[in-house]
């Protein structure tokens, strides 16, 4: 792109030197500032224009002419090929009346035409080109050198010459070259430029990493498993390329209307110049206003509309960790009325916390949580994992046990400071001879809100109910406000118990749950849903969540997620945050506003420029549209259209904007007006 708008800099300047230069030994120079030039060599006025003129014709026009060529040949028409009519016209008929002895010429015309066309394309390039700086800036972070240890000496290769299975050095403060996973070493490693996740993430033995991520501030040793195109990063940026090249129903619709409008433009051109011939005008005056309605239809503006804001709202979506796969999800994203979202490592973190902590009469919970922990310890239950975790927050002292016993499907017994306890279910309160007594209401109370109930005896008494559960993330509240916010249904679907999802529901503020389903049965509660005649979007990050995804008018993978769910989705989080979700929204709102701005405004343009152009009120006001002028006029709707898309960027999202800008970018759902 950078070489393109390059080469168009540099045929606009040619273009713009050598049209001022026609124009000062033009008529109108001299009808409008009176400049009376002397014509070098004694020429005639018009063999020296032609002569200015053939650089702007020759080399500046010829990507007109070439583009016309390959249109026609393509058996379509677009806007090269009403350009190269405009200025080819405009050019062999003064060329013709220069050649048979002189007379009223538009070769100031023709080159002023190339001119403002070129500025506009040039215009039109920087600003598609700064759309992409996304793709640039995640392309700059893969570093251009690697630490790689050969032979047990580091050695310092090119990035690119590093294979599968070597062994990296990552020092603190280097960036991992590649995929790897980590063999030696701990560190913390900053991911934010490439998944956004702002703070650091922990690394030790076994861990994997991700190309282009910081090393903050250990050394690591990581083996090589993903390079070159197979890393995250080549595959991001794959993907953005992809969508960004992608087109939307709506520039299908805006490629139609394009070919139609030049098809009008050569028809009305031609038109124009008959009426104008039979209501005696001269045919000088008649090709002028015929060159002029060329020029000034032209689609250019049109042919930009969409594709230009699509361009900015997937670089806008990749900068955040949002990428969508193509311009039909970023559409379909606009559209959507019901998010569908999966509990479990969705909504939640898929490991239970501990929320609880209900004793008995003549027991801390600090004292408890000390004795019950020191049991755990030496469990590997996920249960017991979350219990120790929980104590270990809690600043609660650190005890040994001894005779542990593992009792499977039951819980675990052992002797903690000369304590014998008893941590599990109730099978194995029955075992040991235990009654639960004044705890058993406590415990019934949060097994049915949902929550899983573990006991705890102290020497034959039960001391104390646990109770755990799956967490909510910590902005899944956020994210359900902020898609409320949108006007978005939130429904909650998931295959665990309906106490358990009314309960995590309830904490974020989801209007409906579909619980207990089946994996094999989501994807008919999907379509239950469309069948309503409502736009869903399914949220989710498991292979069971897949059927679910693909039948969904648009399937977000989380990005934590499994291989399949990432293939089937439309759109895929690089983070494992809900809030991305009604950020992911307010992008494709927002690029489909943009869209309809553009080409409301491109339609606009063109239904007004053209009756102005064939001259209908000069009659009435003596006004006469130039072809230089159209021209202008032509580039710079060309150039509003470039600008507008690209103010997307200033679109406020989820962590930045307020709720009263938030309700400006969308109607909200009857559920919550």
């Amino acid at each position: 792109m950078a070489e393109m708008a390059a080469d168009m800099r540099n045929r606009f300047v040619v273009a713009a030197v050598f049209s001022v230069l026609v124009m000062l030994w033009s008529p109108m120079a001299t009808e409008m500032f009176g400049l009376h030039l002397p014509v070098p060599f004694g020429v005639r006025q018009d063999i020296w224009a032609l002569v200015l003129s053939l650089p702007v014709i020759f080399y500046s026009s010829a990507i007109f002419f070439t583009g016309a060529v390959a249109a026609l040949r393509a058996r379509t028409l677009d806007m090269m090929v009403l350009v190269a009519v405009g200025i080819g016209a405009g050019w062999l008929y003064s060329l013709a009346i220069t050649l048979t002895g002189g007379g009223e010429v538009f070769y100031e015309a023709s080159t002023m035409l190339a001119t403002f066309v070129l500025l506009g394309h040039w215009f039109e390039m920087r600003a598609r080109g700064g759309a992409n700086d996304a793709i640039r800036a995640l392309l700059d972070l893969a570093p251009p050198k690697a630490e790689v240890i050969r032979e047990g000496v580091p050695v310092e290769v090119p990035t690119a010459e590093v294979v599968v299975g070597d062994l990296l050095l990552v020092r603190p403060g280097a960036k991992v070259a590649v995929d790897g996973v980590v063999e030696e070493g701990d560190s913390e490693v900053d991911e934010s430029m490439v998944t956004g996740e702002s703070m650091p993430v922990h690394k030790e033995s076994g861990s994997t990493v991700i190309g282009a991520s910081l090393n903050t501030n250990g050394t690591l040793r990581v083996r090589a498993t993903k390079v070159g195109a197979d890393t995250a990063l080549a595959q991001i940026v794959e993907l953005v390329q992809q969508a960004q090249n992608s087109k939307a129903p709506g520039q299908k619709l805006a490629d139609r209307a394009a070919f139609w409008l030049v098809l009008v433009a050569l028809f009305g051109g031609a038109l124009t110049f008959t009426v104008w011939l039979l209501v005696g005008a001269s045919f000088a005056k008649a090709m002028l206003f015929a060159i002029t309605v060329v020029v000034i239809t032209c689609p250019d503006a049109l042919g930009l509309a969409t594709p230009t804001a699509i361009m900015v709202g997937t670089g806008l979506g990749a900068k955040r960790g949002v990428l969508f796969k193509n311009a039909l999800a970023l559409e379909s994203a606009a559209r959507i009325q019901t998010v569908v979202m999966d509990k479990t490592g969705t909504l939640t973190k898929g490991e239970p916390e501990v929320t609880d902590v209900v004793t008995a009469e003549g027991y801390s919970a600090e004292q408890v949580l000390r004795l019950v922990a020191a049991v755990e310890r030496e469990s590997e239950h996920p249960l017991a994992t979350a219990i120790v975790r929980h104590a270990e927050t809690s600043g609660v002292a650190t005890e040994t046990a001894s005779k542990f016993e593992n009792v499977p499907g039951h819980g675990a017994v052992a002797e903690v400071d000369g304590h014998r306890v008893v941590v599990g279910n109730r099978r194995l309160f029955d075992r040991e001879g235990i009654d639960i007594g004044t705890l058993a209401p406590q415990r019934d109370r949060l097994t049915d809100s949902g929550h899983t109930a573990v006991l705890a005896a102290i020497d034959g008494t039960a001391s104390a109910v646990i109770a755990l559960a799956d967490a909510p993330r910590d902005t899944s509240a956020a994210a359900v406000a902020e898609l409320h916010d949108l006007g978005v249904e939130v429904v909650m679907l998931t295959g665990d118990n309906r106490a358990t999802a009314e309960r995590i529901a309830a904490d974020l503020g989801i209007d409906t749950v579909i619980a207990e389903v089946l994996p094999k049965d989501k994807a008919a509660k999907i379509a239950e849903l469309q069948r309503d005649g409502r736009k869903v979007a399914m949220v989710g990050d498991g292979v069971n969540d897949a059927p679910a995804l693909a039948g969904a008018d648009l399937g977000i993978a989380i990005g934590a997620g499994t291989d399949v769910a990432i293939e089937t989705a439309d759109l895929v989080l690089m983070r494992s945050d809900p809030l991305d979700v009604p950020t992911a929204l307010r992008i494709g709102r927002g690029t489909l506003r943009k869209m309809h701005q553009n080409l409301a405004w491109a339609v606009g343009y063109n239904t007004i420029a053209l009756p102005i152009a064939a001259g209908v009120f000069v009659p009435a006001f003596g006004f006469t549209l130039r072809p230089e002028i159209a021209a202008m006029s032509m580039s710079g709707s060309s150039i509003i259209v470039a600008l507008n898309a690209v103010s997307l960027k200033r679109l406020r999202l989820p962590g930045q904007t307020s709720s009263a800008s938030a309700r400006e970018t969308a109607e909200p759902h009857p559920a919550h007006r």
